[in-house]
């Protein structure tokens, strides 16, 4: 072979005709192992000619054997194929989902439904890197349309905007909100309230306010508290603070001083959550299944 010459140029497809004619000793031999027409075969062979500038096959009567330069091109040949199929048998043995997914959540949603969805992910799409950020729905509507998050867990008022084209949105969870109050609170010794008797009190609510306050009470509630996060609300509620509503889901997550109590009357007021997104890509519906599994095993 001579100096100069750009191998880099070479199709690959070129170098597997030719490790078949050099393997088969024919090229109507190799041709139809490969299913090209015996025309095909040599136009492949005669293109590697040209950059190698030599010829790599004698041919005879009986077949082709490899010229010397043939021969040091196959062995060549057969190192970087044999490269390239383990370098294909390897990335087929990866999770098909790769890439990054920004997701951003509401306070509600990390006590136990973004942490548990991420757990099942980092076992099932190792290849799947998913960030995340906490922001008021509101905010998070606004970063979707901005196109700052992917997709977004939203406590989920109906529509979620008025623009276009429209968000779409799967529920992934639509619980009753139950009532939390201090321990040593009056109401505190029943089994349930009424809602008259949520009249009155200081609440503890998410800005600007949102949850926390139960919607059903007919005066206006007096906020003197306000934290995004459910465990800060709920640290204020067990220090006499203020009352609060939360999800039936997080129940069985209050600390120690607090009281949850069910209310009767009125509407029946639920929390629902939606994840929520403008273009679904396919390592986003990975993240997607994986929230919805979360809530509906």
């Amino acid at each position: 072979m001579h100096v100069g010459m750009d191998l880099t140029a070479v199709p690959l497809v070129s170098l597997r005709v030719f490790q078949e004619v050099a393997e088969r000793g024919s090229l109507s031999s190799a041709a139809s192992a490969l299913g090209y027409t015996q025309s095909a075969v040599s136009r492949q062979i005669a293109a590697l000619e040209r950059v190698v500038r030599a010829p790599l096959l004698d041919r005879q009567r009986e077949g082709v054997q490899l010229t010397d330069t043939g021969h040091v091109l196959l062995r060549h040949a057969g190192l970087v194929l044999a490269q390239l199929d383990a370098a294909s048998r390897e990335l087929s043995s990866l999770p098909a989902t790769a890439g990054t997914v920004r997701l951003g959540w509401f306070a509600g949603a990390g006590g136990t439904l973004v942490p548990s969805a991420l757990a099942v992910l980092r076992r099932s799409h190792p290849a799947l890197t998913v960030t995340t950020r906490e922001g008021t729905t509101a905010s998070l509507v606004r970063a979707l349309r901005a196109r700052t998050v992917d997709l977004a867990v939203l406590a989920s008022p109906s529509p979620l905007d008025d623009e276009t084209p429209a968000l779409q949105a799967e529920v992934l969870d639509e619980r009753e909100l139950v009532l939390a109050v201090p321990s040593t609170h009056p109401l505190a010794h029943k089994d349930y309230v009424d809602v008259e008797d949520l009249r009155g009190w200081a609440w503890i609510a998410s800005p600007p306010p949102g949850l926390g306050v139960w919607p059903g009470v007919d005066e206006r509630q007096v906020v003197a508290h306000m934290a995004r996060d459910w465990m800060a609300k709920l640290q204020l509620v067990a220090s006499g603070a203020g009352i609060t509503t939360l999800p039936e889901s997080l129940a069985a997550s209050v600390p120690q001083g607090v009281q949850v109590l069910r209310v009767r009357g009125g509407s029946r007021e639920k929390l629902r959550v939606v994840v929520a997104w403008l273009n679904l890509s396919e390592p986003a519906s990975v993240v997607v299944d994986a929230l919805v599994s979360g809530t509906h095993p």
